[in-house]
C-alpha cells in the first residue's frame, strides 16, 4: 500500500477539459490527463482493501490495487505490465469505459471513488510515450488457422491473444477501415482513431492479418449500395469458404441492428438512425469524401435516446453548429446522487452529465414521441407525451401533449441485436433476443451449435461495454486456442 492515510488527506482529482466553447472547434480529443504528481495522489488515495472490490467491478478483472501502489511508487514500467496482463487495450477504457471499478471502489461507499479509469489512461499514455509497448510475437507457430469476423473490441482482443500464442489470425471487417463501432460508432473527440491505428500495427506485426471491405455471409445478401449490412464492403466471403480454409472461427460482429421508433411518420425524410449519422463524421474526419452528408447545422436537433450514443449525437451536433439540441429519454429523471449505503458496490442509478451535454443540450425526461409531424415529406416537428411507469408499463399523462420542432431526429435508443444476416449464413442457433446461443462454461465455452464455429462480444451477449467486450474476446481466445491445441496457457 502505498500511503496508509492517504483516502484520508487527499481529495479525488479530476480530469480537466477546456472550455466548451474552445473544444466545440473541432472534433479533436480534449480531455487532459493527470500529470505524474496528480496521478501518484489520486492512486495514493487507494486502500487496498482486503477484499478490493473494484476487481469484481471490473469486467477483465484489472489488479488495480497493484498498479495504483506502482503508480504512487512511480514504477510506470512495471505500471503497465500489470495493466497488460488482463486488458489488451487499456487507451481504450482509460477513455471510453464508464468505470464500473469505481462504482464499486471501497472508498465510494462514503467518500468520492478513487480515480481508476484516470489512472489507468495516465499509465497508458506513459506507456506509449516512452515506447513500452512493443509487439509480443509468439516464438513458435502452430500451423493453426483462425478466422475472426468483426474486428471491434473483442475481435482486436481475441486475435492479439491467439496470434501470441502462435495461431495464424485474420481478421475479416465489413467497413473500410479496421475498428468496428471503436471506429465507427464513437466521435474522435472521446476517442482518436490514432489510438486504433497504433494498435494495429502493433497486431500487425504480431502477425495479425487484416481484410477489410469483406462482408461474410450469404452471397444472396449482397453488397448493394443500399445495404445496411455490408456499409463499405466490397466483396463477399461464405461461412463455406471459412471454415474450409480455417482450422476455427470467431464471430465477433456486434450488435448493430438499431431500435427503432415505429409510430407515425416515421418515413418522413430527416430521421435517422444514430448509427447512419455518427460514422459519417468519423470517415469525414480521416479525410474522406463523402456526397450527401448528414448534418445537423443551422437545424433543430431532436435526440430520442438518453444513453451514451445519445449523448454523442449531442456533442456531433453542437460541432455541426446546429441551432438547438434537445435530447429525449423515456425513463424518468434519475437522482442526482445514488443511495450508496444501499447500492454499493453495484452500478447506480443516478443522473450522469457528459461532457457532451455540457456544451449545450436541453434534456427531457420521461417523454415519449407520439408521431413525427412533417411538410412536404420532410419532417418538421414531433408530438409528444409525457409518461410515468407502473404496474410494469408506460403510462401517458393526461393533458401533457406537446409539439416540439425538429428539422433533424436521431433515433439514439440502443440496439436489440446482431445482424441476422451473418448469424443466418452460419446457420447458428440464437438465443430469445436474436444474438448468438453460446455459453461462457470454463469448458467448450463461446462455442456455437456449428462446429469450430464460436461467438463472443456483443454479438453473443448482446449490446454492452467495450470493457466487455475484451474480456469476451480474451476469454473466446482461450476457448478457441483449447479447442485446437487440447489445453491453454491463455488466462481466462
Amino acid at each position: 500500500m502505498g500511503k496508509t492515510t492517504g483516502f484520508m488527506e487527499y481529495e479525488r482529482i479530476e480530469e480537466g477539459y477546456p472550455a466548451p466553447a474552445e473544444r466545440l472547434k473541432s472534433y479533436k480529443e480534449f480531455v487532459i490527463g493527470l500529470s505524474s504528481d496528480q496521478a501518484k495522489i489520486q492512486a495514493a488515495r487507494c486502500m487496498d482493501c482486503g477484499t478490493p472490490f473494484c476487481n469484481n467491478g471490473c469486467p477483465v478483472n484489472n489488479i488495480i490495487p497493484d498498479f495504483n501502489d506502482l503508480v504512487y511508487h512511480q514504477d510506470w514500467r512495471s505500471a503497465i505490465g500489470v495493466l497488460h496482463s488482463t486488458n489488451n487495450f487499456p487507451e481504450f477504457t482509460g477513455r471510453i469505459c464508464p468505470a464500473p471499478c469505481e462504482a464499486a471502489c471501497t472508498l465510494n461507499f462514503n467518500n468520492d471513488a478513487v480515480g481508476i479509469k484516470s489512472i489507468e489512461h495516465a499509465i497508458i499514455d506513459r506507456a506509449w510515450a516512452e515506447g513500452w509497448v512493443k509487439p509480443q510475437v509468439a516464438p513458435r507457430k502452430t500451423g493453426k488457422k483462425v478466422a475472426i469476423v468483426g474486428s471491434g473490441p473483442a475481435g482486436l482482443a481475441a486475435a492479439q491473444q491467439l496470434a501470441r500464442v502462435g495461431h495464424a489470425v485474420t481478421v475479416f471487417e465489413k467497413n473500410d477501415r479496421v475498428g468496428g463501432l471503436l471506429r465507427y460508432g464513437i466521435p474522435d473527440f472521446k476517442l482518436d482513431k490514432g489510438h486504433i491505428d497504433q494498435r494495429i500495427q502493433q497486431l500487425e506485426a504480431e502477425g495479425v492479418v487484416f481484410r477489410t471491405g469483406v462482408f461474410v455471409g450469404a452471397e444472396k445478401d449482397g453488397l448493394g449500395k443500399d445495404s445496411k449490412v455490408t456499409n463499405w464492403a466490397k466483396e463477399t466471403v461464405t461461412p463455406v469458404q471459412l471454415q474450409q480454409e480455417f482450422d476455427a472461427v470467431l464471430l465477433t460482429g456486434g450488435a448493430e441492428q438499431s431500435r427503432d421508433l415505429p409510430v407515425p411518420g416515421r418515413d418522413l425524410a430527416g430521421i435517422h438512425f444514430a448509427m447512419e449519422f455518427l460514422p459519417q463524421q468519423n470517415k469525414v474526419n480521416a479525410g474522406d469524401k463523402l456526397k450527401g452528408q448528414l448534418s445537423a447545422s443551422g437545424k433543430h436537433v431532436i435526440v430520442i435516446g438518453g444513453g451514451d450514443t445519445g449523448s454523442d449525437c449531442v456533442g456531433t451536433s453542437n460541432r455541426h453548429g446546429a441551432k438547438s439540441v434537445t435530447q429525449f429519454e423515456l425513463m424518468p429523471m434519475p437522482p442526482l446522487a445514488e443511495d450508496k449505503p444501499l447500492v454499493w458496490p453495484y452500478w447506480p442509478i443516478k443522473l450522469r452529465t457528459s461532457s457532451s451535454h455540457d456544451e449545450g443540450c436541453v434534456r427531457e425526461f420521461a417523454i415519449a414521441t407520439k408521431e413525427f409531424i412533417g411538410s412536404k415529406g420532410k419532417v418538421t416537428g414531433l408530438k409528444t407525451v409525457q409518461v410515468e411507469f407502473k404496474d410494469g408499463k408506460f403510462h401517458e399523462i393526461a393533458g401533457t401533449e406537446k409539439e416540439y420542432q425538429a428539422d433533424l431526429v436521431l433515433l439514439a435508443m440502443g440496439f436489440v441485436g446482431p445482424v441476422g444476416a451473418v448469424l443466418d449464413a452460419f446457420g447458428v442457433e440464437k438465443d430469445m433476443r436474436g444474438n448468438a446461443r453460446a455459453s461462457t462454461d470454463f469448458i467448450g465455452g463461446y462455442a456455437t451449435s456449428v462446429p469450430k464455429v464460436f461467438a463472443a462480444g456483443d454479438m453473443r451477449r448482446g449490446q454492452s461495454l467495450v470493457v466487455w467486450a475484451i474480456r469476451e474476446g480474451r476469454q473466446a481466445a482461450r476457448a478457441v486456442d483449447e479447442f485446437l491445441m487440447g489445453v491453454s496457457d491463455l488466462p481466462r
